[in-house]
Order: structure tokens, then C-alpha cells, then sequence
């Protein structure tokens, strides 16, 4: 185990800053906060004593921090939130109409669990053992997980109108 150099770091970063923004992004809903998260994960990683040949393991320990960091992120703003705005049933969710492709309010509407098992299963094309990996579940949980995500989602679609049935 080793410490990645400057230019092996570099180079990573260059080959994942996109997947793992997107992935924050999709899940926060909001640029600058994707922004605040690829920054942090990729910090985290500077220095930490791992296997620097391991380039998929590298990455899934990535999108790991950037899940926790959201995570961190979701509870602090749940403990901020005021009773009032609980109340209200107001969203923490505000989807960026520049980056909106039509399904955004409905991936919105998810939990930030969901949506980041969704985005890791489908977008990112993660295993079950992976997504338990990078989310801090055990692995049996994760495939009954997504089926209750995708099927969340479903009913999201359903409401609005659009064809479901590759969910």
C-alpha cells in the first residue's frame, strides 16, 4: 500500500471528476454542492494509504466518501431544517433548470438514498456489493433497496405521464 503521487492523482481525478460530480450532482440537485463534494472526496483521498495500482478500487472508494459526504450533508440539513419548513413539507431539492432533462423533479422527489442507489445501479452500472460498498450497506439490503427505489420512481413517472416500463 502507498500514497498515490502527484501525477497518478492527477490522472485519476482527470478520469473520474465528471462520473463522481454527476453522481453528487443527480443526488444533491444542486451544481455547487456536487462542486463542494467532487472537491472533498478528491481531497480525502490525497494522502491515504491504499492500493495505488487499484484504479476500480480507488474509485469506489471515491464514490464512497462523496456518498457519505452527502449523507453528512442530508442530516445536518435535516437537523437544521425548522419544524415550520418540515410543516410546509418544503424540499431541500432544487433541481437547476440548466442542467433538467425531464426527469429531474421526479429523481428529485426520491430520498437522497434512493437517488444515489438508483444513480450507482444504473448509471454507473455498480453491483450489488458495490453499491453496499460505497453506500455503507450490507449487500443483501441493497438489491430490496433498489427494487423499493425503482419502484418509487415508477409511480413518480407513472403520475407525470411517462412510459415507466424499462423500470
Amino acid at each position: 500500500m502507498a500514497t498515490l503521487d502527484e501525477r497518478s492523482f492527477a490522472a485519476f481525478y482527470e478520469r473520474n471528476r465528471r462520473a463522481v460530480w454527476a453522481y453528487a450532482y443527480r443526488v444533491t440537485g444542486r451544481a455547487a454542492d456536487a462542486d463542494d463534494i467532487v472537491q472533498e472526496a478528491f481531497c480525502r483521498v490525497i494522502g491515504v494509504e491504499i492500493d495505488a495500482d487499484d484504479e476500480e478500487g480507488l474509485r469506489r472508494y471515491v464514490f464512497r466518501i462523496a456518498g457519505n459526504l452527502m449523507a453528512d450533508r442530508w442530516r445536518k440539513a435535516t437537523r437544521e431544517r425548522s419544524w415550520l419548513d418540515r410543516l410546509r413539507g418544503t424540499s431541500e431539492m432544487h433541481v437547476d433548470p440548466a442542467y433538467d432533462n425531464g426527469v429531474s423533479r421526479e429523481f428529485a422527489a426520491l430520498t437522497p438514498r434512493d437517488r444515489a442507489l438508483l444513480w450507482l445501479a444504473y448509471v454507473e452500472g455498480h453491483n450489488h456489493q458495490e453499491i453496499a460498498d460505497a453506500l455503507g450497506l450490507a449487500r443483501s439490503s441493497v438489491k430490496v433497496m433498489l427494487f423499493r427505489a425503482r419502484a418509487r420512481l415508477r409511480r413518480l413517472l407513472t403520475a407525470r405521464g411517462v412510459v415507466a416500463s424499462v423500470l
